[in-house]
């Protein structure tokens, strides 16, 4: 559990680990331009305690009169850094030795080594930015798509946070006034009425709704959708994925039960991750491995979020063939029938019975396969939604935080229609505003932040 000390002086590598053309070991608390003063050396005898705030400075880290290595520091004064505490970026020579050389001169120098996210904790608890935007940070990072890394920028621009805050003063506004009528009834006409808590409860529902509304697609571009290609040997599946990672990625061969073990890539689909499966195919076989092949590709396909159900039409149905489309019946997924460049024998009536639809491609001619994207796009993305400009929830804690002011706000609507005292609005609405406190980090309990601040990487 991430406990954090905001008296100590904190150091880790910033970078990403192996070669590179440089390396960043940051520091921050209030000793870190003075430990940095203990290793730093100038060639025109520069102390950086007496240099301006937000400079750079060329010279060499050195430990007992041995040169570690030559590097560029910079100094950044509080409280206009990023943990409002006083920063230091050593800059390094990239690749592993060198970083860690300087790494551990800090720490012996008087730096504790920081926890994972301690430098975003520390943003937080020192106020410079609220729970939203430190999560926006490590989504970041974590971005698998230009979309899902623009959607994390407007969090950590605070465009949530302004949203959150702007429920938050209503709620708490609406709390206060019927604290004055109940205390001061005489004066009910200048404070808030019954029929005013409606109209502001139901104006804040349908902001609370609209943002929950965004919950699913926040998720599919942060985590992505888990797509499964299935399908009998030889219909193409391998050749798809080919397709659409645009490389040479699968075997692909004429010899039925080539893909026996499961190849997993990430593809953009219109800004959509897709993480994306090439399963064995399925059909009945005496051949051990195979088997282990098929079943886990079984298993692969009632775990996914989608399925691309894949047929050969070049060929007629199968009982194999029935038998899939049985399996994956509950599923969300597109049946694609590969081979139009071939004479086509599959029974297209049958199957449009079966499934509901399907989209013609064939990979090898590479028709068809916007069509997919398209389908995938409808399937997951909400019409209504403006990835672009609108912001997005992301993650389950906060979707279940909105829930919860929500089901407050629908219980406050209860109270006025049922006539109930003004005590039992002020508690639905106390709870609302605690709702929402838990995603801006106001009310949240200790133990979640840590555990929220544990997911994030070393010296971020």
């Amino acid at each position: 559990m991430l406990k954090v000390n905001l008296e100590d002086t904190i150091s880790a590598i910033s970078t990403a680990t192996g070669n590179g053309g440089i390396g960043i070991v940051r520091m921050s608390g209030k000793e870190a331009i003075e430990i940095a003063d203990k290793l730093f050396v100038s060639p025109k005898g520069k102390k950086l305690s007496e240099q301006k705030s937000h400079t750079i400075h060329f010279g060499t880290i050195e430990v007992d009169g041995k040169v570690v290595d030559e590097v560029l520091v910079s100094v950044m004064k509080a409280p206009n850094t990023y943990t409002r505490e006083d920063v230091v970026e050593i800059n390094t020579h990239g690749g592993y030795r060198a970083v860690t050389a300087v790494l551990n001169a800090t720490i012996k120098a008087g730096c504790r080594m920081a926890e994972p996210g301690e430098f975003t904790k520390r943003a937080f608890l020192n106020g410079r930015i609220d729970l939203t935007q430190a999560e926006a940070v490590i989504d970041i990072i974590n971005a698998k798509t230009d979309k899902a890394k623009d959607a994390a920028v407007l969090r950590l621009e605070g465009k949530l946070s302004e949203k959150i805050k702007g429920l938050r003063d209503r709620l708490l506004t609406m709390i206060a006034n019927i604290d004055v009528s109940i205390d001061y009834p005489e004066h009910e006409e200048e404070t808030m009425n019954y029929e005013a808590v409606d109209k502001g409860a139901n104006e804040m529902l349908v902001e609370v709704n609209k943002l929950i509304a965004t919950a699913d697609t926040g998720k599919i571009y942060k985590e992505g959708i888990k797509t499964v290609i299935l399908g009998r040997p030889n219909v193409g599946k391998s050749s798809l994925l080919n397709t659409l990672l645009d490389e040479d990625r699968a075997i692909v061969t004429d010899i039925a039960g080539t893909t026996r073990d499961v190849l997993e890539e990430m593809i953009n689909v219109g800004g959509i991750p897709l993480n994306i499966i090439d399963t064995a195919g399925i059909r009945d076989t005496d051949n051990v491995i195979e088997q282990i092949g098929v079943e886990k590709s079984k298993t692969l396909a009632m775990e996914a979020d989608l399925v691309l159900l894949m047929f050969d039409g070049s060929r007629e149905l199968t009982d194999e063939d029935r038998e899939l489309i049985k399996l994956t019946e509950n599923k969300k997924s597109i049946v694609l029938v590969n081979k139009l460049d071939l004479e086509q024998k599959i029974d297209t009536e049958e199957l449009e019975k079966l499934t509901g639809g399907f989209i013609n491609i064939s990979v090898k001619a590479d028709k068809g396969v916007e069509k997919l994207y398209d389908a995938i796009k409808s399937m997951f993305i909400k019409g209504d939604i403006n990835v672009d400009n609108q912001v997005l929830i992301s993650g389950e804690r906060n979707k279940a935080s909105l829930v919860k002011a929500k089901n407050s706000l629908e219980n406050v609507i209860e109270t006025i229609a049922n006539g109930m005292p003004e005590d039992f609005m002020i508690m639905d609405l106390t709870d609302a505003y605690e709702a929402l406190g838990e995603i801006s980090g106001e009310t949240l309990e200790e133990d979640i932040i840590d555990r929220i601040f544990s997911e994030f990487c070393l010296g971020k």
